[in-house]
């Protein structure tokens, strides 16, 4: 959940968030905050129609575990939307590269978004599309157009439906 930055405008008022800092932050923002970790999350299965990871995936200590938690709090046909930097894009190669002088992404975990993808298909969800944005590397001068699919723009947002024994049918964009 973090700060609840993300979730405040799109409606969110549920949220699960291990630090106390954070949880009072989003809290501030009405939403109803449950002290958790992604890994074993304390919902109810099939509880949800929709789970919202927003540069989270990159800070889970086991983000297979955390993702197939999400698929089991979700109702059959839910959604799990996933944003996160791109290691790929030059934007992401330069986060890598200058991760251990930044003290937001020290300990952060940088994927492609072929690698969120295959761990997505190993938890168990399909028919994922994506969006991105934020092109080139200048923080001061990124492109921010929003395009369908993946490779270039270095935030990506994916969003991937769960049903009951359907396999992985890759992804749409």
């Amino acid at each position: 959940m973090g700060t609840g930055r993300f979730a405040e405008p799109l409606g969110i008022k549920t949220g699960v968030e291990p630090s106390e800092k954070m949880a009072r932050i989003a809290q501030k923002r009405g939403i109803r905050i449950i002290p958790g970790v992604a890994e074993k999350l304390p919902l109810p299965d099939e509880s949800y129609d929709l789970a919202l990871m927003v540069t989270t995936i990159c800070f889970v200590g086991d983000p297979l575990k955390s993702l197939k938690e999400i698929h089991r709090i979700l109702r059959p046909g839910g959604y799990v939307m996933l944003g996160f930097v791109d290691a790929a894009t030059p934007l992401g190669q330069k986060y890598l590269a200058h991760k251990a002088q930044s003290r937001f992404y020290q300990e952060a975990r940088f994927f492609t978004t072929d690698e969120v993808l295959d761990l997505l298909k190993k938890a168990g969800f399909f028919e994922c599309q994506s969006l991105q944005t934020l092109y080139g590397d200048d923080l001061k001068h990124l492109d921010t157009r929003i395009e369908e699919g993946h490779g270039e723009g270095a935030f990506v947002a994916l969003r991937c439906r769960k049903s009951a024994g359907t396999p992985f049918e890759g992804i749409r964009a």
